[in-house]
């Protein structure tokens, strides 16, 4: 059995659980039925074993993929000597059903397109990450797959068959110009076969997507241009990773596609990292979609309160629990052979600094697009922040969650004196707020102190990788303007630039993550979110051709429906890592609003870019005993 490239999968989803669905009409990854749940089909980390659900023609083929206009419906169109057909496959949003006491389902349409072509349908559940094998039995409509503790309904209007051994159903079918079909799967319980019911749930469903994304893609879109189509495809992903029972946001839908082929690199993404917090706050904002920023907001409050504030953990699953260790699954070969194949993720019990910066700032951020913080939430505020007092200079796993002997790492130092600042500024300005802000301003004076004397070598003229290294490069560190610790036109912020450029930029335009050891053998690919801080820190330092080249490049990585896993294989150029990883598409989407902040608004009023939080002023900031209000004018 062969695997596809990533560049060659869609994503569908209901926010709850997300499929992948190949160009060649196989859906080889779907959890069940929250997408941090055990695998129904998983042929993308087996393809032998893994299980898969297919529609694809019997004789040989052409196929393209597309996504209906501005949703998450995906449309796979076969092509061959024969005739044409298209596979239409979405998983309606409770909105879009018409009872919403319906099972979580993928709904797959088959439509002749001229002359007859013949189809056929190989259904494979796997359940439990392809641990528990399911006896598949007749229906009146289709067949059940019964596991375990598990069941699957796929109802048709198709002749579906059982395997002979019970462990499979298959089915073939020629379809007419015109004619269409149906393939509705019901993880738990069974969708009742209608046509018609379908067709509606589809309607609707393009209906939902549409009128989600229109306020992102008006004319009043700050993301213009040729980069639009890009950006809303961006938030549509990130609106796809979005649980919509919790409001958390999952990294990637997938688990342990690997960094580097035949590598170790191999992690589960399927939770939410706190540090994506302020990037995707500013990102949903500014995009018109508050709704979704706020629950996140307060999604991260909640978080913090569950925790002692030295202790708050960096990620969680998207229901909230910390309940998922890590471990191998070693019954699974990996995508084209890269084991180990991973569940779970030890992150969660790591110690790293910079979450408490992303943290505030992602609270400051929600505060300037006119969220309101209550008593309640700035003694959680005020508890972390003077956690950073105590834990600053702390060694830590970093951002990257090295695996190596903790570090005195210099964005992870970056970041608290982001707690502090973004915490001093939110205390300034409103009256009777309990701060201790003598203490917090000492404090933000030695941070940044010892950051500008131990983080940076003249060595080098950049900031390094960590105190005591005045020789190795960190892409976190391009954060630096973009987080306002220096203003972007300073020598040293210039200087890091230029030395990223010159010694983790690739032939092929891409920023590597880091120098130096980590723990773990083999290399990673470059990363795509690091190449996109590199074009937000030029547009910020007013380089902005070199930073609308770069920008460029990155794009061209892109799937022809426009998604970006988390890295690239440099001698290829294939994407690599999971997929589609939210944290690629929020630096596209924050890096095409640097650049259109450095085009400005029109051609005769252009507007200065500034990094997040940093150009605003929350001096009219009302505040009683019961709430610290946003800001008044918040354009």
């Amino acid at each position: 059995m062969q695997y596809n490239p990533l560049a060659e999968y869609g994503a569908i989803g209901d926010g709850n659980t997300v499929a992948l669905v190949g160009r060649d009409g196989s859906i080889d990854w779907c959890p069940f039925p929250h997408v941090e749940s055990p695998s129904v089909f998983a042929a993308l980390l087996d393809a032998d074993r893994g299980g898969r659900f297919a529609v694809r023609p019997t004789g040989s083929f052409d196929s393209v993929q597309r996504y209906r206009d501005r949703t998450n419906v995906l449309e796979t169109t076969f092509r061959t000597a024969d005739g044409e057909a298209t596979v239409t496959d979405f998983m309606p949003v409770a909105e879009a059903t018409q009872s919403h006491d319906l099972p979580p389902a993928v709904y797959r349409r088959l439509e002749g397109e001229d002359r007859p072509l013949e189809l056929e349908i190989q259904f494979e559940p796997r359940f439990d990450y392809a641990r528990d094998v399911p006896e598949i039995e007749p229906t009146a409509d289709g067949v059940v797959a019964l596991g375990d503790d598990e069941r699957a309904v796929l109802s048709s209007d198709l002749p579906i068959e059982p395997s002979a051994d019970g462990h499979a159903a298959s089915a073939t079918v020629t379809l007419a110009g015109g004619e269409q079909r149906w393939l509705v799967l019901g993880y738990g319980d069974e969708i009742p076969l209608s046509p018609a019911a379908h067709g509606e749930t589809l309607r609707r469903t393009v209906d939902y997507w549409q009128e989600w994304i229109h306020d992102c893609d008006g004319v009043d879109c700050p993301v213009g241009g040729r980069w639009h189509d890009l950006a809303v495809r961006s938030a549509l992903v990130l609106k796809l990773l979005i649980h919509r029972e919790t409001g958390a946001v999952c990294a990637a839908p997938t688990t342990s596609l690997p960094e580097d082929l035949g590598g170790v690199r191999n992690w589960d993404y399927r939770y939410n990292w706190i540090r994506d917090a302020a990037f995707t706050v500013r990102a949903l904002s500014e995009l018109g979609h508050l709704a979704e920023a706020r629950s996140y907001f307060q999604l991260c409050l909640d978080h913090c309160r569950q925790h002692d504030p030295a202790a708050v953990p960096p990620v969680y699953g998207l229901h909230g629990s910390s309940d998922f260790e890590e471990r191998v699954l070693d019954h699974l070969e990996g995508y084209r052979g890269s084991a180990p194949v991973r569940v779970g993720n030890a992150a969660r019990d790591q110690h790293q600094l910079d979450v408490y910066g992303e943290l505030i700032l992602a609270i400051y951020e929600a505060v300037r697009y006119g969220e309101s913080v209550t008593t309640d939430d700035w003694e959680v505020m005020r508890d972390l922040i003077d956690y950073v007092c105590e834990g600053w200079d702390e060694p830590d796993a970093g951002i990257w969650e090295v695996r190596s002997d903790p570090q005195q790492f210099v964005y992870s130092k970056v970041m608290c004196w982001t707690a502090l600042d973004r915490g001093i500024e939110l205390a300034e300005a409103a009256d009777g707020i309990d701060a201790p802000l003598e203490r917090w301003r000492r404090c933000r004076a030695d941070v940044r102190a010892a950051i500008l004397e131990r983080g940076f070598s003249e060595r080098t003229n950049s900031f390094v990788r960590a105190f005591g290294d005045d020789d190795t490069l960190d892409s976190a560190n391009l954060l630096v303007p973009i987080v306002g610790f220096l203003p972007p036109d300073d020598e040293r912020v210039q200087g890091t630039i230029d030395a990223t450029i010159d010694r983790l930029v690739t032939d092929d335009g891409l920023v590597r993550r880091y120098e130096g050891d980590d723990g773990l053998p083999g290399t990673d690919s470059p990363f795509v979110v690091s190449s996109f801080w590199l074009v937000t820190a030029l547009a910020l330092a007013g380089r902005t051709e070199e930073a609308t080249a770069r920008f460029e490049t990155i794009l061209e990585y892109a799937s022809p429906l426009g998604l970006l896993a988390e890295a690239v294989d440099p001698e290829t150029g294939d994407q690599r890592g999971n997929f589609p990883q939210a944290y690629s598409h929020i630096g596209l989407l924050n890096g095409a609003l640097a650049l259109a902040d450095t085009a400005g608004s029109s051609a005769t009023s252009p507007a200065t870019p500034a990094p997040l939080g940093r150009d605003e002023s929350l001096a009219d900031l009302d505040s009683s005993e019961e709430i610290i209000s946003p800001p008044t004018d918040t354009n």
